[in-house]
């Protein structure tokens, strides 16, 4: 039988350790693509480079895996797999990550994992975009590695509705200590942001910023709750930003220009 193509990207870049562990998986399950930024790119959310020529170089850093490393964001590395790349072969799942770090609650407004993943979606492939609790370069991807071949199997096996897009964070546990899956919503939560301000070398002023993650969501059925407490957080994502609840009440705001 025909394996499924599968498409590798991410956002810390080609060569960074989670992206090994996803292929390591990947390709025991399909006919694995790999197209990942040439350096990291992380928190860049759903950016595009269009002042700018992309460039696409062909790598073997995988024994073997057909690889490419792109100049563009996590997005340009999708969207050129589809057009330059694949050509008249269809991708039967994306996946984005293992990302070093969380993408849960707000965070995935910012992440670079999550919108290539969104952006394969939005052609209609179902995707994943996963992230592990764990910012260290030296993160150990080995706990998460079956249950990321857990939930690729059953996507392929049963696909996905809606946004087709899921993004699922890992808390750092050995695997042992992992509860399992938990089908969550989005927490809400925000980030106290400031900039510190600082000198380069010439004596120029610049800001860094920094920030302090705050929650403002006690409910038992978000991702931060799930990872809270031990369990996967898989949280189905939409491409579609309409708040349905204010619609009702501002109808009545179509009547205004009848009223002048």
């Amino acid at each position: 039988m025909k394996r499924p193509l599968i498409l590798v990207t991410n956002d810390d870049g080609i060569l960074a350790p989670g992206i090994k562990a996803l292929i390591e998986v990947a390709k025991t399950i399909g006919e694995v693509v790999v197209v990942a930024p040439d350096s990291p790119q992380s928190a860049k959310g759903h950016a595009l480079t269009i002042l700018e020529p992309i460039y696409l170089r062909k790598v073997d850093p995988f024994g073997g895996i057909e690889a490419y490393e792109c100049s563009g964001t996590p997005v340009d590395c999708v969207k050129i797999a589809k057009s330059i790349v694949f050509k008249d072969r269809e991708a039967a799942l994306c996946v984005s990550g293992i990302n070093h770090g969380s993408n849960a609650s707000i965070n995935i407004i910012y992440s670079g994992t999550v919108s290539a993943a969104m952006e394969a979606s939005l052609e209609g492939i179902p995707s994943i975009g996963f992230s592990l609790l764990d910012y260290s370069q030296d993160a150990d991807f080995e706990p998460a590695k079956d249950f990321v071949a857990q939930l690729i199997r059953y996507v392929l096996e049963n696909g996905m509705e809606h946004g087709h897009l899921w993004n699922v964070n890992i808390p750092k546990l050995p695997a042992a200590e992992i509860k399992g899956f938990k089908i969550c919503r989005q927490a809400e939560a925000r980030w106290a942001e400031e900039f510190v301000a600082g000198e380069d070398v010439y004596g120029q002023e610049n800001y860094t910023l920094t920030g302090e993650f705050k929650l403002e969501d006690q409910g038992e059925d978000t991702d931060i709750w799930a990872l809270d407490h031990q369990y996967i957080s898989i949280v189905p994502s939409m491409h579609d930003l309409t708040n349905y609840d204010s619609i009702p009440r501002l109808k009545e705001i179509e009547s205004l220009n009848r009223k002048m």
